[in-house]
Formats: structure tokens, sequence, C-alpha cells
């Protein structure tokens, strides 16, 4: 199946030629099975241009000595788990890291209320189980069982949204570097280069405090939000073309000044006060993260491309602004409408944004 048939390529199969180029040039030491060296991760996350002249495009805008660590980590016997508010790239960090490690980020398993143990562990072919009774034929690998088998990285996405007895199940795993199956008196040893990479957050709602056993077994890594508005603004062109491209969407990529636009607004309800810092404003409920930012965009070039001229203006940013400010009607509202007043409505260059918002 090539990138072109499917909506969300996997980070292997979209940088297919990125990854092979590094591997192709990368002279360094390699831990076993890696498909390259730690250095080489780096760069494939970071960017840079090779020996060969091969362009790698960065994947993730931040610090490089986090990116570092992160990386080090797996080199290690001890896990990774990234840890920020929403928006700030720890899952596609996650999944970048794990694809040029391994060449697979498809070994996830995605954390929820109702997340069970079989999900972390193992299941059963209950056909065959009914059949033959308990085999290690019958047994449906999870995604951690088969890494573990495979010498390979295993993503977890928000653990802390599992239960509290369904996070416990990794100590095992990651204290013994095995999964015991009890049904038949065996374990699943892992071989070298197992390692796993764990995302998680604490600002949403439905968060189950990880147990200090379980996070002892971490090395844990914390990304910030985009430390300046230029960064932010980079990251979110980028990925909002990107989508554009993906979804095939009729629409010219957004300008910069419009991306700006939306950026700031986000960045000054986040922090609670204007660029300047001469405003002081109420915050929204809200995370108003870099990937909300990123929706706001796409969402703009989809009206823009079907219901416009292909040209992102202030009435296609409106309806999402206020989508993504407001989560609560009545704490939320009162935050945006004095937004726009003490702000919107007193730049000269916002004044279309601001008649845009005020028809919604």
């Amino acid at each position: 199946m090539t990138t072109e048939t499917v909506l969300r390529p996997s980070a292997e199969h979209q940088y297919a030629d990125e990854l092979e180029a590094l591997v192709r040039t990368d002279d360094r030491a390699r831990p076993p099975r890696w498909r390259m060296s730690p250095q080489a991760v780096v760069r494939y996350v970071l960017g840079g241009t090779l020996a060969d002249g091969t362009v790698i495009s960065p994947k993730y805008v931040g610090d490089r000595r986090l990116v570092e660590i992160a990386v080090g980590t797996l080199v290690t016997d001890r896990a990774l788990l990234l840890v920020g508010v929403p928006g700030t790239a720890k899952s596609w960090l996650s999944e970048h890291i794990a694809a040029a490690v391994s060449g697979d980020s498809t070994r996830v398993v995605q954390g929820t209320a109702g997340t069970g143990e079989d999900s972390v562990r193992y299941g059963w072919n209950y056909a065959r189980l009914i059949a033959e009774g308990p085999s290690e034929a019958a047994i449906v690998p999870s995604p951690v069982m088969s890494a573990m088998r495979e010498g390979a990285v295993a993503r977890i996405e928000e653990l802390t949204r599992m239960p509290a007895e369904v996070q416990d199940s990794f100590i095992t795993i990651l204290s013994e570097k095995s999964l015991p199956v009890p049904e038949l008196g065996i374990q699943v040893q892992a071989v070298p280069g197992f390692t796993v990479i764990a995302t998680a957050n604490d600002r949403d709602r439905g968060v189950n405090q990880m147990s200090s056993a379980l996070a002892r077994r971490f090395n844990t890594v914390v990304l910030p939000p985009p430390a300046s508005e230029d960064d932010e603004v980079r990251i979110v062109s980028a990925r909002a073309a990107q989508l554009g491209r993906a979804l095939e969407l009729p629409a010219e990529p957004p300008a910069l000044d419009e991306v700006r636009r939306v950026v700031r607004i986000f960045r000054e309800l986040r922090n609670g006060s204007t660029v300047d810092g001469r405003t002081q404003l109420k915050k929204p409920s809200g995370s108003l993260s870099t990937a909300e930012a990123i929706s706001v965009i796409t969402s703009g070039m989809a009206l823009a491309g079907h219901f416009g001229d292909g040209t992102i203006t202030a009435d296609e940013l409106a309806s999402g602004l206020l989508g993504a400010v407001v989560k609560d009607r009545v704490s939320d509202t009162a935050a945006w409408r004095e937004y726009l007043e003490a702000v919107v409505k007193e730049r000269a260059d916002w004044r279309d944004l601001y008649r845009a918002c005020q028809d919604r």
C-alpha cells in the first residue's frame, strides 16, 4: 500500500527516503537491533543535510538537548516517558523516534479508561482456545509482547489515562524484561533492542496518577510548548500545509500573516496577557495548544477551498477560533468577548478579524 492510498501514512512510510538515506550514510555504532545510530536518530528528528546532499526535514522544533536525552534513554535499560501539556508533540516525537530506531512505529497501545490488561499483555484466540486448549499458538500478542520478541520499540499513548491496575502491568515488563504467561507456565523474554516510549499529560480530565513504583521505571522528559512565537508559527505552517496536501484541500497554503494571528491569539490567551505584557487577560478553560492552532488553520483551508476562492481570510478563521477557544459556554465566552474588545478591536490590522468574529 502506497502513502497516496491512506489518509495518514505512518512515519516510516511517509519519510522512507529520508530514513533509508540515514541508514545508508550512518557509519557510527548502532545499539542492538537499531536501524541507525543514536546520532542519526537525532538528526532524523531535528533535520539537517547529509554528506551526500540528502536534506532531512525537521520533524520536531525544540530543544536539541531534550531530544538527545530522550534518544539516549532508549540505549539504556530504562523506558522513556514524554510528559507535557496537550499539543506539545509528545505522540509525534514518539512516533518518529520509534520509526527511526525500529523502522516500525505501529506497535502502539492507546491508553483510555477502557484499556484492559490484555491490550498490554496478551489476549486469546478463543476459537482456537476452545478447540485446542491453552497453547502458545492460541495467544494473541499485544504490541508490547511483539516488541519484546522482536527487540523493537513499543509505544504507549496516554499512559495515565489507563486504570492504575493496567498501568502496573508494565512494572514486571520494565523491571524483569519478561512477560509471564501463567496459563502456560512460561515467560516471554525480551530480546536486546526492546524498549518502551510512553506519553502522558496531567492537564486533561480522566488522568490516573502513576504509582511511584512504575514512575521509577521511566526516565521522564518534559516537553514544553514552543519557546517562541516564530517557532510555533513555523510548526503550524508546516503541519497545516502537510495536512492540506494529504486531504487534497483545494486551497492555497496559509499565508504566514494569518498563521501568526492565530498563533498570537492562542499564546496570549494561554499566557493570560498580551505579547507586550500591557494587558492582562482571562484564561479560557481549554489548553489552546499548537495542535489546536493547526486544526483552526486546516479548517480554514477547507472552508476557503470548498466555499471560497481558495485563500484563507478572517472569515474562514473566525469560526475555527470560536470553536477552539469556547469550551465552556459561560466562562470561555466571557474571556473571548473580553479579548475581542480589549485586544483584537484595538489592533488596526486586525479589524477584519474583529468584524468576522463579531458576526459569529
